[in-house]
């Protein structure tokens, strides 16, 4: 197919993503703003595991540094929502970086270990912080404004698809790309694997804890065991491997009809 008609069917879909929370039920708004949250893991996940190869299992330690940065934020220093979502990504940012230095270092399963294991001491470390609600959580003040969320989380699936798109047609994406095939012959070939590595988990960080700092406020409610969950990063790993890991849409098919397959079961 053309690349000019591909180009104008996203866009159609977008807009007409967009109009749905202007005609549809508050359960079907609900739906998608999950859905989209969903998808925006996935295609951050995709980063990561499906460009440069890496199978994280440390993806919901970024969720839940970013459900906590907005926490935080609203509820013990007053901040606005866009001051808490910042905050999440930053924290998500030196988190991948300054632990993505000796992790990354590991390959194949036992970087999938180190990774999950990263995910489990933030729940045993969150727990303990006074500032963050220790075991009992916090609860964020509600608002009830389904379609600023919903819109929200669409922008977000919009950029982390056009910054998927982006790695396909760059040299960074080129370099993940070479990683994830041959790594020792990607640094023979002049690629800085170790800075190439650790862009990409930061990526992947920041696309992950926006994500979570919107589901945070939306659901009004945050605790360690919800945050850090690791069942969710074993959903964003299956959607983007049933769509396709290593693709543009592929994680968000996956997440699309994954969602509405369990949707449909559980009801």
């Amino acid at each position: 197919m053309n690349k000019r008609y591909v180009l104008i069917l996203l866009a159609l879909s977008v807009v007409i993503l967009a109009a749905v929370p202007w005609v549809a039920s508050a359960v079907v708004i609900q739906f998608g703003i999950n859905t989209l949250l969903l998808a925006v893991l996935a295609q951050g996940w995709n980063i990561i595991g499906g460009y440069c190869g890496y199978p994280s299992f440390g993806n919901s330690t970024f969720y839940g540094l970013g459900c906590y940065g907005v926490a935080i934020a609203l509820v013990q220093w007053h901040l606005p929502f866009a001051a808490g979502l910042a905050f999440g990504a930053v924290l998500a940012l030196a988190f991948a970086i300054l632990l993505g230095i000796p992790v990354l270092r590991l390959k194949g399963h036992y970087f999938a270990i180190a990774t999950l294991a990263l995910a489990l001491a933030m729940t045993a470390i969150v727990s303990n912080i006074k500032i963050a609600g220790e075991n009992i959580g916090l609860v964020l003040p509600p608002l009830n404004n389904d379609l600023l969320f919903y819109e929200l989380s669409l922008a977000l699936l919009v950029i982390s698809t056009g910054i998927i798109f982006w790695l396909t047609r760059s040299r960074f994406g080129f370099g993940l790309i070479a990683i994830r095939e041959n790594e020792e012959g990607a640094a023979v070939m002049g690629v800085n694997t170790t800075l190439y590595k650790i862009s990409a988990f930061a990526l992947s960080g920041v696309l992950t804890a926006l994500a979570g700092g919107i589901y945070a406020y939306w659901i009004t409610f945050i605790d360690p065991g919800s945050a850090f969950d690791i069942g969710l990063n074993v959903k964003m790993i299956i959607m983007a491997i049933f769509g396709g890991p290593g693709t543009i849409l592929g994680p968000v098919f996956g997440a699309f009809l994954l969602s509405a397959i369990s949707e449909v079961l559980s009801s």
